[in-house]
C-alpha cells in the first residue's frame, strides 16, 4: 500500500468556517465526515485534524492509503470537502535506506 498525504485546501480558513458554523451545520458536517471515513476504512491511516498556519489555504490534512493513485482518486471522489473546497494528493515517498 501507497500512503498519502491528502491537504484540504480552501479560500476560507478553517478556523473561520468552524467559527461561523451553527451547532447544527458543524453536527451535519462532522457527519459526513463520519459517514465519509466509514465508506474509506482501511484507506484512513490518520483521519488528520483541521490546520492553521502561514498558508491559511491550507486547512486540514488526512492520511490515506491505496493500492495505487487511481484507486486513492475513486475514494476522494465524493469527500465532503469537495463541497467547501478542494483536495491536494501529495505521495509519501520511501526514505533513502528504509
Amino acid at each position: 500500500m501507497t500512503k498519502f498525504l491528502v491537504l484540504y485546501r480552501s479560500d476560507v480558513p478553517a478556523s473561520e468556517q468552524m467559527g461561523n458554523a451553527s451547532p447544527e451545520e458543524a453536527a451535519a458536517g462532522m457527519q459526513a465526515w463520519m459517514e465519509w471515513f466509514g465508506k474509506a476504512g482501511e484507506a484512513v491511516v490518520d483521519g488528520g485534524s483541521p490546520v492553521s498556519g502561514d498558508d491559511q489555504t491550507i486547512g486540514g490534512y488526512s492520511v490515506l492509503q491505496a493500492e495505487t493513485r487511481d484507486a486513492l482518486d475513486g475514494l476522494l471522489v465524493d469527500h465532503p470537502h469537495r463541497q467547501v473546497g478542494t483536495i491536494e494528493v501529495l505521495e509519501f515517498l520511501a526514505a533513502p535506506g528504509m
